[in-house]
């Protein structure tokens, strides 16, 4: 897949869950079925900042004056460690979730781990 079409893909991906983020609130959760277990969010969050720090030493890497952005890896390095600690709580979280909000997260896993996966691929 071309560059620039993983990059917008990942780009409008990111915008729309930062938005649900940046909106939460109870009737949000509620309406989604999605977890309030304590430490869900915290960790998820944890699991994005860890990537960010993969990318940021990824692209420190980069010889280039100005860098070029975290790029394809720093993407699916961000993308990975997110999709794979809300994989964890998924499998090892006891969230007791409706059929609907557990379809609704393992889409958003394999959405996060297949764009990350398609990224690293473009790479090579």
């Amino acid at each position: 897949m071309n560059r620039s079409i993983l990059l917008t893909i990942d780009g409008i991906i990111n915008l729309v869950l930062g938005l649900l983020l940046i909106a939460f609130s109870t009737p949000l959760v509620e309406a989604l079925g999605i977890p309030d277990a304590p430490g869900f969010y915290p960790n998820i969050l944890g699991g994005v900042l860890f990537g960010i720090g993969i990318a940021l030493f990824l692209e420190k890497r980069n010889q280039g004056p100005l860098g070029s952005g975290l790029g394809l890896n720093g993407a699916a390095a961000i993308n990975i460690c997110g999709g794979l600690v809300l994989a964890g709580w998924l499998i090892f979280g006891d969230l007791s979730l409706p059929l609907y909000s557990s379809v609704l997260l393992w889409t958003l896993v394999l959405l996060l781990v297949g764009i990350s996966s398609a990224e690293l691929l473009a790479r090579t």
